[in-house]
């Protein structure tokens, strides 16, 4: 029976003297360099990308600025708004940057423990005094803490390229709605970015350890990652914090408007937009004023029914929150990201081989 054949169990044999912490630390090194190589090189060709295609944003914008500068618009304002709006308009709602921590957690996190666990080379490394659950921390705490240093640093650049869009939002520069919440840049704005990065690393490793095979692991960090990024997006994330309710139609533009609906003698008279037959009963003529893409304006609805006894209601978070709402995103993610590495650490030590 060779060696790699036979379970490992060096923390139970007190004759092995434990490796220091520093001399697994260069270990993990010598193993992963790749991985962060490949992860640095993958995020600072995409900043210098971001930064290239962010000074074509930044001028546009300035250019619409001058254009639309008040109290006087120029004939040009219209043009240069538009121009402004389809600069990099493929980058422009971030959902295509969604993938890239996902991509971080599926392909340097999933392999970690998994191609080792897949190969059978783990149990040379309990034989030299490893141990197992420190082999294991000693190759995803390095790993994570520098994964989501590098996402973070990366996250600025990506601050910087996005800012024109909320500052043209605020003066009516953009045919879109971006506010602080969008849905497809908050979770990589501020600290979300290095937060969705590191919890993808681990579940990423989570799935290694429990597969223990590198492709299927994989595919599953893709699944369960979108999973817990819908989840939070669509039920966490609107319930950090108790929503303002008000009945003025004038609502900041830059909040993030979670429900409309309207009353009338004090009771509920419909959520939404409202019937036709409303319509052409009290707004005949349709409301007055279209919104940032089309959308029609609340004012001028409120215009029409306000008179005949409804009030609209709005519940909304007020842009203010942006900070609270990250750093409560942030925090219960390095919780979980923590939980998820210590239910690794357990299944490693506890599992047969």
């Amino acid at each position: 029976m060779t060696a790699l054949s036979v379970p490992a169990r060096p923390e139970e044999d007190a004759s092995l003297r434990p490796v220091p912490w520093q001399r697994m630390g260069w270990v993990t090194w010598r193993q992963h360099r790749a991985t962060l190589a490949w992860v640095t090189v993958f995020l600072g060709v995409l900043a210098v990308a971001m930064w290239q295609a962010g000074r074509q944003l930044h001028s546009a914008y300035a250019t619409a600025l001058a254009a639309c500068q008040p109290p006087v618009h120029s004939l040009a304002c219209p043009g240069a708004t538009i121009a402004f709006d389809g600069t990099n308009g493929f980058l422009g709602n971030g959902f295509l940057l969604q993938a890239v921590p996902v991509l971080i957690g599926a392909f340097a996190g999933a392999p970690v423990l998994a191609r080792e666990l897949e190969t059978g080379t783990f149990r040379y490394a309990w034989t030299q005094a490893f141990g197992r659950w420190r082999w294991t921390l000693a190759k995803l705490v390095p790993l994570a803490v520098a994964l989501a240093a590098v996402a973070g640093l990366f996250s600025l650049v990506f601050e910087w390229y996005y800012q024109p869009y909320f500052v043209a939002a605020n003066q009516n520069l953009s045919l879109t709605e971006y506010t602080p919440f969008f849905p497809g840049l908050f979770d990589l704005r501020g600290i979300g970015f290095a937060a969705w990065t590191l919890v993808a690393f681990a579940i990423g490793a989570l799935a290694g350890t429990l597969i223990r095979r590198v492709v299927p692991a994989i595919a599953a960090t893709l699944v369960a990652y979108t999973g817990l990024a819908f989840a939070a997006g669509t039920w966490l994330r609107p319930a950090y914090m108790t929503p303002v309710v008000t009945s003025s139609v004038n609502v900041p533009g830059s909040a993030w408007v979670m429900s409309q609906w309207w009353t009338k003698g004090g009771k509920f008279a419909f959520s939404g937009w409202p019937s036709v037959r409303l319509l052409n009963q009290y707004c005949p003529a349709g409301p007055v004023g279209v919104g940032p893409g089309g959308k029609p304006k609340a004012v001028g609805l409120a215009e029409c029914l306000t008179p005949h006894g409804y009030t609209q209601w709005t519940s909304y978070q007020p842009a203010s929150r942006f900070w609270p709402f990250q750093w409560i995103e942030g925090g219960w993610l390095l919780v979980l990201s923590a939980l998820l590495i210590a239910v690794t650490v357990w299944l490693v030590r506890r599992r047969a081989t």
